[in-house]
């Protein structure tokens, strides 16, 4: 079975299991947020501020590994024209499941984003893209498919795993692995995520997740900070996740 495989099935099971990032939002929310009153995450506990999204009704939103119901009905109600890529069954069905409870439109792809993305080049005006990544060996590629289907001048948000989480233990007060995390080429990493039903998982340098999006033809616009939310490394106020806005780039002089 490939890792993409494996990792749909895990979140499928957590999701099952009552995931907080698989609990699609309520009634009440998605009133509120048509009213003007909402938040969105990318990253575990800091809301993403309302001008890195701007004007949203009419814009083609991508929500891209964004199942769960969400932050999708968010968009909607504010009147965005929305698709969401994931590659879990039930994080789809989520999202389904609150379209059709609020009645409003939404293109819903299961798809595994490591392959190239199933849209025509310039498709969206905004990518939205919560921490996921850390699920995918490379996130290169998924720089690069985000720059081809944004519109110039598109905005990507983006979540992404700092790296630190994977180089501490289940209790986060020892130093065990080294890096890369990549299970796929060190098998006692890949025995800790089975153990902790983890699925597969991956560490990125930040090279890969900032240079990546600068190499793919983005403009670093702002970015913050973000901890787990829980356990140690949060008590301590330890960054582990990190909040990007990014443009694409109008022309290859840097605009």
């Amino acid at each position: 079975m490939e890792y993409q495989d494996i990792n749909a099935e895990t979140i499928d099971r957590w999701v099952e299991k009552g995931w907080e990032w698989g609990k699609p939002i309520s009634h009440e929310r998605y009133v509120k947020a048509a009213q003007g009153d909402w938040d969105v995450l990318l990253t575990p506990t800091k809301p993403v501020p309302h001008e890195w999204l701007g004007e949203l009704r009419g814009k083609k939103l991508l929500g891209l590994a964004c199942g769960g119901g969400q932050q999708m009905p968010i968009f909607a109600a504010l009147g965005a024209d929305c698709t969401v890529l994931d590659y879990s069954r039930k994080q789809l069905e989520s999202e389904m499941a609150v379209a059709e409870r609020e009645d409003y439109a939404i293109r819903i792809v299961r798809a595994d984003m490591t392959k190239p993305l199933p849209f025509e080049d310039g498709a969206f005006d905004v990518i939205f893209h919560p921490v996921s990544n850390c699920y995918v060996k490379d996130v290169k590629s998924i720089w690069r498919e985000c720059a081809r289907v944004l519109k110039p001048g598109g905005s990507l948000l983006s979540g992404v795993d700092h790296y630190v989480n994977y180089i501490v233990d289940a209790e986060e007060r020892e130093i065990v692995n080294r890096l890369p995390f990549d299970p796929t080429k060190n098998e006692e990493q890949r025995k800790q995520l089975e153990r902790d039903d983890a699925g597969m998982q991956f560490s990125h340098s930040l090279e890969e997740q900032i240079n990546g999006q600068l190499e793919a033809g983005f403009t670093l616009l702002a970015l913050y900070e973000d901890t787990n939310g829980v356990g140690r490394l949060h008590e301590m106020n330890i960054p582990t996740y990190l909040a990007m806005r990014a443009r694409k780039r109008i022309s290859g002089n840097g605009e």
